[in-house]
């Protein structure tokens, strides 16, 4: 049996998880982070969202993942390997602590890329906030489980990519 997908309207109260999660992360990755980013639906001011916080590392080098993994296990997270997207490297956060996923990506990282686009895409097209929260929560009525849910959220999010991508070209 797998849990429902739950969509709870924009808390404001994210990107201070975020910000909580964000500065041990920071404190122990050092200088082989680029950037720590707040990605996903949490980060989009006003998107009814699953509660929990995504965050993205961008490591400054691909040598540096390795190293990277050891200091986070240091925090108490559990590598899972890259659960099949490449460029990206997956945890199970601490037991007890805030909901959230975190990923740790090379400097090359088609995922990390992915991520910040459509999150910058929405925070700026408060229409297409719009759309994809209804899509959001029609899809959380009638999927029976994360899964189906996350799948059916693919068309959405690679049309929004393709005009990202179309609007760079220009």
């Amino acid at each position: 049996m797998t849990a429902p997908v739950i969509i709870e309207n924009y808390d404001p109260l994210w990107p201070e998880k975020f910000e909580t999660l964000r500065a041990p992360i920071n404190a122990t990755l050092g200088l082989l982070a680029a950037a720590i980013e707040h990605v996903g639906s949490t980060a989009v001011p006003g998107l009814a969202a699953k509660p929990i916080i995504d965050i993205d590392i961008l490591l400054r080098s691909a040598a540096d993942v390795p190293l990277a993994i050891t200091r986070l296990t240091f925090l108490g997270y559990q590598h899972q390997g890259d659960l099949g997207v490449l460029g990206r490297e997956a945890f199970r956060p601490p037991p007890g602590a805030i909901p959230h996923h975190l990923y740790a990506c090379p400097p090359d990282s088609r995922a990390y890329r992915s991520h910040i686009e459509f999150r910058d895409h929405l925070r700026n097209h408060p229409q297409d906030v719009g759309a994809y929260a209804t899509l959001k929560r029609s899809l959380a009525e009638s999927v029976v489980d994360r899964e189906a849910y996350t799948q059916a959220k693919t068309g959405f999010i690679e049309e929004i990519l393709r005009r990202t991508g179309d609007s760079h070209r220009k």
